[in-house]
């Protein structure tokens, strides 16, 4: 029976295919206890009619959307796109659909936040910079947000769900090979230094170069990952001061600041890479591969983490912090 709108229902199907309603119902759920004769003579009949179930009835009844809300900022960053690639691809295969958000700075990170709540999202993974205490909070309060999620770093707040990888596992691995690669003079390159969702890679790697060494290196940071204010640092930093003085590796906290210190290096200081200045990265974006950067970085699992993230939506998983993800060191020239 169709609709007074005319539009297609379940009825219709279940005509089509030969079976009840209650059938066509439990095809289009997740894990539902049916003979896969069943569903595909289902998934036939609903395709030959152009039937698709009612996600917003689906969702009253069951108090599931599995619809969630990737709320992403700091495009100019390449490991974004290959996350949301990872992320999306994961979810979908698992049965989610994905809701995606830019947002730029801290205010359009609260608004979204809520947005996300009236759209009674499953969870709100949070990937990015620009997310406060008062963001994360006003959500939570909003009470329809059921899972936040702070992926690929780890917050300080207590309600929110951590996925990241192993920050101090990552900078020691990395900090050795440099120090085994026999560079004596590095310099840090930094990101935004956020307060609820901080990477520690920074704090880890001073503190373990001068364990190692006994000096502790000196460091700069940027307000945004864009390779372009790597780029302004490097050539406003360095330009113009005698080789003999510079640092000979410079150690970023990601992959964009790597990519525009090697260009500012190379087009600014008029110098070599890695013969006069090295330089290590950190998430192995896919440009790391170019013959133009050859860069050595740190490859995060994030196959690992999404699928982690879908144990949590499906409730396999309660932990509030999940940061032992370890992934692998990739050496090319730069380093």
């Amino acid at each position: 029976m169709r609709n007074q709108d005319g539009s297609i229902t379940a009825d219709d199907v279940a005509a089509l295919a030969g079976v009840s309603r209650w059938t066509v119902n439990r095809a289009f759920k997740k894990d539902a206890s049916i003979s896969t004769k069943s569903r595909e003579k289902v998934m036939e009949a609903a395709e030959a009619i152009g039937y698709v179930p009612d996600l917003l009835a689906t969702s009253l009844a069951t108090d599931r959307t599995n619809l969630v809300a990737l709320l992403v900022d700091d495009f100019a960053n390449p490991h974004k796109l290959v996350m949301m690639e990872r992320l999306t691809r994961i979810l979908r295969k698992s049965g989610y659909d994905t809701l995606l958000v830019n947002t730029s700075d801290e205010e359009d990170a609260s608004a979204a936040l809520l947005n996300a709540s009236q759209r009674r999202v499953d969870a709100a993974v949070l990937i990015g910079v620009s997310f406060n205490d008062h963001s994360l909070e006003t959500a939570l309060g909003a009470k329809r947000v059921k899972k936040l999620i702070v992926f690929a770093r780890m917050s300080r707040n207590d309600n929110t769900v951590s996925i990241c990888c192993d920050d101090r596992a990552a900078m020691i691995a990395l900090t050795q090979h440099v120090i085994s690669s026999g560079y004596r003079v590095p310099f840090f390159i930094a990101g935004p230094q956020t307060q609820s969702a901080h990477l520690q890679r920074k704090e880890i790697f001073l503190s373990q170069w001068e364990e190692s060494t006994g000096t502790r290196p000196e460091f700069a940071t940027v307000e945004r990952y864009d390779p372009k204010l790597a780029y302004d640092l490097v050539a406003e930093r360095f330009g113009g001061m005698p080789v003999s003085s510079l640092p000979d590796v410079l150690v970023c906290e990601n992959d964009a600041l790597a990519m525009g210190t090697i260009d500012a290096i190379r087009n600014e200081l008029g110098l070599r890479v890695p013969e006069d200045i090295a330089v290590t990265g950190f998430d192995d974006v896919p440009q790391a591969l170019s013959p133009h950067y050859q860069l050595t970085t740190y490859r995060q699992p994030l196959t690992d983490m999404a699928n982690a993230l879908v144990d949590v939506l499906e409730g396999k998983k309660r932990t509030k912090k999940m940061n032992a993800f370890l992934g692998n060191l990739i050496v090319r020239k730069s380093a």
